[in-house]
């Protein structure tokens, strides 16, 4: 290929991404075409010769826009997801173009120092323990899982045992305690590492699906032998935190690692008037949280914090003759995988842009939206908001008096109506055994304005849905 035709391509990408999200106000909050559809229009037999770069993407383009949900635009609240600011994903595209494998400080010096100076500023944006390590990985998923590695190792080797080397055969059993509304990438965690999705104790939770007060040391109590707790900071339904000083101390006291899954929670400790939620979670021994939601990074970015960097190091590392050792930090030293993507660019990007005033106000500015979407919709008699707003989730039941299997049903339809319109984008949940309207504020372009225009759209599809049923 020459460099004119790179160069007439990625300009013609430029101008298309420009139009796209410059488009994203105006466009429908969801996709315009299903799943079907798409199936139908990728459908071909497989290419035999190949095409030019600049034709190839353009009918790429063409097929998928369509398809796409309108991730980016202010009034997409289907899930804790973020909007990939402008800043992240300009970051993004340098990442793509200096196509840098990041496993080693050696092949990539620029990559790996990015990565640390950046995971040096979250530590410090976060307030945890400044000498903890940091590992890049893709998602929440993957972040809970390699701290959950660290755990399991730690816990073990305090008994004698050592999973790296010897695995689970013959293992002491390790106890895992965590709240019975704990967010299912944990137990996909536990499940991935032989720990059992269901061999938990479950501490009963409060109406937020919060750690009822003294249930955590009540049940990590009776345990003898390696303990594994993990509290949550930020209910997916709710945003509710766990009381973290109380379960640290009963954890620490038992000799239990703790580990804090903060996928998008974590965020309120770098905003003043939100601090105070996750106050005590310090002292726990890991936390998982995502750059993708709160941070607004492109998708594919999410931080492994443990405090106990030799744990973590053991749990993940890939050694062979052929890699280098050294005194540097290798990033693939501290993630699940030895080839990735150079995730600390795109970091580094978006905390240089905001700043710590920034990142505050970003956080501080999504809950006081959260709560005028509560007060907007709680107007509505039969409309009720679940949750205490502390956050940025507001959990909704609507036919508040109806009997619950015909509120469900109707809440099914009303959500199915508010995608289908696309004034905004909602999601559903089932919580408490009962249909909710669970809505995400967590996009960097989102107002005050699009939060009334949401509350109205969501309330006039009740009414129409409510209606037809009577």
């Amino acid at each position: 290929m020459s460099q004119q035709d790179l160069r007439a391509a990625l300009q013609a990408v430029t101008e298309r991404v420009l139009a796209y999200r410059a488009s994203a106000d105006e466009r429908p909050q969801r996709p315009m075409r299903n799943y079907d559809d798409m199936r139908a229009a990728f459908a071909r037999a497989t290419p035999e010769t190949g095409a030019p770069i600049g034709e190839l993407i353009g009918e790429l383009a063409d097929i998928a826009e369509p398809g796409l949900a309108n991730m980016i635009g202010p009034r997409f609240f289907g899930w804790v997801i973020g909007a990939t600011a402008p800043v992240g994903m300009a970051a993004d595209w340098l990442t793509s173009g200096w196509a840098q494998n990041a496993g080693n400080a050696e092949a990539t010096p620029a990559a790996a120092a990015c990565e640390e100076v950046a995971a040096s500023w979250l530590l410090d944006l976060l307030d945890l323990p400044r000498a903890a390590s940091v590992g890049f990985v893709t998602g929440a998923t993957m972040a809970n899982f390699t701290c959950l590695a660290a755990a399991r190792g730690e816990v073990l080797r305090r008994v004698g045992w050592d999973v790296e080397a010897d695995g689970l055969f013959g293992a002491p059993p390790i106890h895992v305690v965590l709240g019975e509304e704990a967010h299912s990438t944990v137990f996909s965690g536990l499940r991935y590492l032989g720990l059992g999705a269901k061999r938990v104790v479950s501490v009963p939770v409060d109406g937020n699906g919060r750690m009822r007060e003294g249930a955590f040391a009540r049940a990590i109590e009776k345990l003898e032998g390696p303990v594994i707790a993990i509290a949550q900071a930020g209910h997916i339904n709710s945003g509710a935190f766990d009381p973290f000083d109380e379960i640290a101390e009963a954890a620490h006291a038992k000799g239990a690692w703790l580990h804090v899954d903060g996928a998008f929670g974590l965020w309120a400790r770098a905003a003043p008037d939100r601090m105070y939620l996750g106050r005590g979670l310090e002292r726990a021994d890991s936390w998982g949280v995502d750059g993708h939601k709160w941070l607004q990074t492109p998708h594919d970015s999410a931080y492994a914090i443990v405090r106990n960097a030799e744990a973590h190091r053991r749990a993940m590392l890939i050694a062979a003759s052929y890699l280098p050792e050294g005194e540097h930090r290798h990033p693939a030293d501290y993630v699940p995988e030895l080839s990735r993507r150079a995730r600390g660019f795109a970091t580094w990007a978006m905390i240089r842009a905001w700043g710590r005033e920034g990142i505050a106000a970003l956080v501080s500015r999504h809950c006081a939206l959260a709560r005028r979407m509560a007060e907007r919709l709680s107007a509505e008699a039969d409309v009720e908001v679940l949750n205490d707003v502390v956050l940025n989730q507001v959990a909704v039941r609507l036919g508040a008096g109806m009997d619950g299997a015909v509120s469900d049903a109707l809440a099914a339809r009303t959500i199915a109506r508010i995608q289908r319109e696309g004034v905004c984008f909602v999601g559903g949940a089932l919580w408490r055994g009962r249909q909710i309207v669970r809505i995400s504020i967590i996009g960097e372009a989102t107002t005050e304005a699009d939060i009334d225009v949401s509350a109205e759209a969501i309330l006039s599809a009740w009414r129409a849905e409510r209606g037809a049923n009577a």
